[in-house]
């Protein structure tokens, strides 16, 4: 069996320092000072010396902004990432469901909720991430549908979902946001009339106007008035119940959305009523 034995090794000091050293710290020494004023003196004593640390120093201060600098565009370009990608995604949600809903023909009961996605990410973005979503939105039903449904989801629903974001993003009154955004739809309802007009080759509006007058006729005439409308008052009418109608489609959106991104804690920045604010809050 082997058995290991330590010697013990003699104490070994360190050797004294040279006299010439000694006689030299001697003669010049340096104060007793705190480490920054140390540090002065000795640039200030020695020129090399001072202009190496001051191009540390300032390389030290170079290299910390440069740093910072990268930090920040690093946080901005990851923000325009995480903004592109929502974009993206609201608008594929947006064009599969108006795509699918309207193969399946439920348009109409899911129609409340196409300008969703468009004023979420206004919301969350600004203005012009809400129109990116529109945009990508359009171009996705393009390729799916062909522009037709393109254009069609453009004007009735679109255009809405932005104008209501925009008036959302800028913190509007609720009845200016109702009333612009139902002038808004009633204009895109007309430029979705106009536009099946000409793939029809047929003036709808003249069609509609025409029954209007038709019926109205008929109405005054079993109530016994003999007086015939004239196409002046029957686009008043018409005009009337179109804004009424868009109005009541958009004051039933502010409704339905308001609640629903106050449960998915959004807040939206619009002014609501007393009456709805109540509600929500029991």
């Amino acid at each position: 069996m082997l058995r290991l034995r330590l010697h013990p090794c003699a104490h070994f000091s360190p050797p004294p320092p040279h006299p010439a050293l000694r006689r030299h710290l001697a003669a010049s020494p340096l104060p007793k000072l705190p480490f920054p004023s140390a540090v002065a003196a000795l640039r200030a004593r020695n020129p090399p010396l001072r202009l190496a640390v001051g191009r540390a120093v300032s390389g030290e201060r170079r290299l910390g902004v440069d740093e910072d600098e990268e930090e920040e565009d690093l946080g901005e370009a990851l923000a325009k990432t995480r903004q592109l990608v929502e974009c993206a995604m609201f608008a594929s949600v947006a064009g599969l469901t108006y795509f699918l809903s309207n193969s399946l023909a439920i348009e109409n009961y899911f129609s409340c909720f196409f300008p969703l996605p468009i004023v979420i990410s206004s919301l969350r973005w600004g203005i012009a991430a809400g129109r990116k979503t529109m945009v990508a939105t359009v171009l996705l039903l393009f390729t799916l549908s062909g522009p037709v449904k393109a254009s069609t989801y453009l004007l009735m629903h679109g255009v809405v979902g932005l104008a209501m974001g925009t008036m959302w993003r800028l913190e509007t009154n609720w009845i200016v946001s109702i009333i612009l955004c139902s002038i808004i739809r009633a204009v895109g309802a007309c430029g979705y009339v106009l536009v099946s007009s000409f793939l029809i080759r047929e003036n709808i509006l003249q069609l509609i106007t025409v029954n209007i007058h038709a019926s109205l006729t008929y109405i005054l005439a079993a109530a016994g008035v003999n007086a015939i409308p004239s196409m002046d008052a029957i686009y008043v009418i018409f005009g009337t119940l179109l804004l009424l109608n868009c109005a009541f489609f958009v004051f039933i959106l502010h409704i339905i959305y308001t609640i629903f991104l106050t449960k998915l804690e959004i807040k939206p920045s619009v002014r609501l009523p007393r009456w709805l604010d109540k509600a929500i809050l029991s």
